[in-house]
């Protein structure tokens, strides 16, 4: 485990596995510890290893996503395809249900990045070995189509005065996989750039990211332009800074001519992209979508009634009053920087604020 550790934080490994390679490990080491408490304490009997190979097929595919294992995907993807009416539906299906499930494991700590990236790889593999049979749907009077069929076209966007996009790059890769086309317009982009660019693709869903405050801002004058000049498709809002609460009080209200969402995370924006693009299931989950932010609203809004504001006329009224005249105010005994060399640090402890070290931690 140290070799493995060591490898991943200096980045030695010369076969550039690492990553895969403490992954596996804490996967074996945790069925390895769950099959020590389940007997008890005692010997350990073996499993077979294939023994979820047993399950239908569409709990297998669920399994191979949750466990991002790619070996069986072809075999039980084909195998699923011949239960289901059309290719389509394989995705739409299991396939979507499993990744559900890592999407919920994510948000609860029960999974980390990698191992959603690793389950996003497996989906893709899934998705396209179905691709040739859904581009073969879209022959007609035998006329072939070299055109994918994607579920939806996706413009990303990072808005303009941000420049971090890692959280946006693997929302495009997990949309990517489930057969998404996925337009990412980088960072830094302006409200009319973005607008164009979904005009121009003519997409199906729209979505900003931002790590800094000043985006929350930047989202708000987008919202607005998108309202006015009329972009009429769901908007998608996530990032660090970002909230739902942030989305249901500053941007709802805004954007008029559909549903905006906050997606908490890269794992999440699959489901809300298939609601959101699915007739069936749009009317009811935009209705609860904004039963939700309604009231997100009112709590915040009832939480501003217990503040004692005052008029802007009052409080110009009762500016703070100084009096420097009457001050006296004590010279340093030296100004500009002080340097202290092997300066022994336990005379410090006493003066350190504990708070936001324990908080970082």
């Amino acid at each position: 485990m140290r070799e493995i550790c060591e490898q991943v934080i200096l980045n030695k490994s010369p076969e550039m596995d690492h990553v895969q390679r403490i992954i596996d490990f804490a996967q074996n080491e945790k069925e390895r510890l769950d099959a020590i408490k389940a007997a008890g304490g005692g010997p350990v009997i073996a499993k077979k290893v294939e023994e979820w190979r047993n399950f239908p097929v569409d709990e297998r595919l669920k399994h191979s996503l949750i466990k991002g294992i790619d070996k069986f995907i072809d075999e039980d993807t084909e195998e699923a395809r011949r239960n289901y009416p059309r290719p389509l539906n394989v995705i739409e299906g299991p396939l979507m249900a499993g990744m559900s499930i890592v999407g919920d494991y994510f948000g609860s700590g029960k999974m980390f990045l990698p191992q959603v990236i690793k389950s996003a790889r497996v989906m893709k593999k899934a998705v396209n070995y179905l691709t040739p049979f859904m581009e073969a749907e879209k022959n007609v009077g035998g006329v072939e189509s070299t055109e994918i069929q994607y579920a939806g076209t996706v413009v990303l966007a990072t808005v303009k005065g941000d420049v971090h996009d890692i959280g946006k790059n693997i929302v495009g890769v997990v949309l990517g996989c489930n057969n998404y086309k996925v337009i990412d317009m980088g960072v830094m982009q302006n409200c009319q750039a973005i607008i164009d660019e979904c005009k121009r693709q003519n997409a199906d869903l729209v979505g900003l990211s931002g790590l800094i405050t000043p985006s929350l801002d930047e989202m708000v004058f987008n919202a607005k332009e998108f309202t006015k000049q009329g972009l009429k498709i769901p908007l998608l809002i996530g990032g660090a800074t970002t909230s739902k609460m942030h989305t249901a009080v500053k941007l709802d209200a805004l954007y008029k001519n559909d549903q905006v969402v906050h997606v908490l995370d890269a794992s999440r924006a699959v489901v809300v992209a298939q609601k959101l693009l699915t007739e069936e299931d749009k009317p009811e989950y935009v209705a609860d979508i904004k039963a939700e932010y309604e009231d997100l609203r009112k709590e915040y809004y009832d939480g501003q009634k217990d503040k004692n504001f005052v008029s802007l006329a009052k409080a110009r009224s009762r500016p703070l009053k100084t009096d420097w005249d009457s001050v006296r105010i004590t010279q340093p005994k030296f100004l500009g920087t002080k340097v202290y060399k092997n300066y022994d640090l336990k005379k410090l402890v006493d003066f350190i604020d504990w708070d936001p070290f324990f908080q970082t931690w």
